[in-house]
């Protein structure tokens, strides 16, 4: 059974940093590349990054490039979501999810954690 458990969500104010982990199980990991996606209140899942299954390309959403940065272990079946410089519009439940198709394609996913609450506030 695929698991993606996220975990790393708080509060923290305007310019603070959060580092998101994603433990992933059930599935071989080091041959999926995975994407975060966040859905922020009253709105649509949006895209906020990927990695290759190497870990050696990353491709950001125009929102959060320079401020995020996302990363994986293959040894230990985890993915991890940098983000610095935060902003109230970051403000979301973020999730972590196996990516499915073409890795230069549009954004799809076939598994998806259960998510991690970030908040930014003042």
């Amino acid at each position: 059974e695929v698991q993606l458990v996220e975990s790393g969500g708080d509060w923290v104010q305007p310019g603070g940093s959060l580092r998101l982990s994603c433990a992933a199980s059930g599935f071989t990991f080091s041959s999926y590349a995975m994407t975060w996606v966040r859905q922020a209140p009253g709105k649509g899942l949006e895209w906020v990054s990927r990695i290759n299954s190497a870990g050696s390309v990353t491709r950001y959403a125009g929102s959060v490039q320079g401020r995020f940065t996302i990363s994986r272990d293959n040894t230990m079946n985890t993915l991890w979501l940098q983000m610095n410089s935060l902003e109230v519009e970051d403000t979301a439940v973020y999730y972590c999810a196996r990516f499915l198709g073409n890795f230069y394609g549009p954004s799809r996913y076939d598994y998806r954690g259960q998510g991690t609450q970030v908040t930014v506030s003042s």
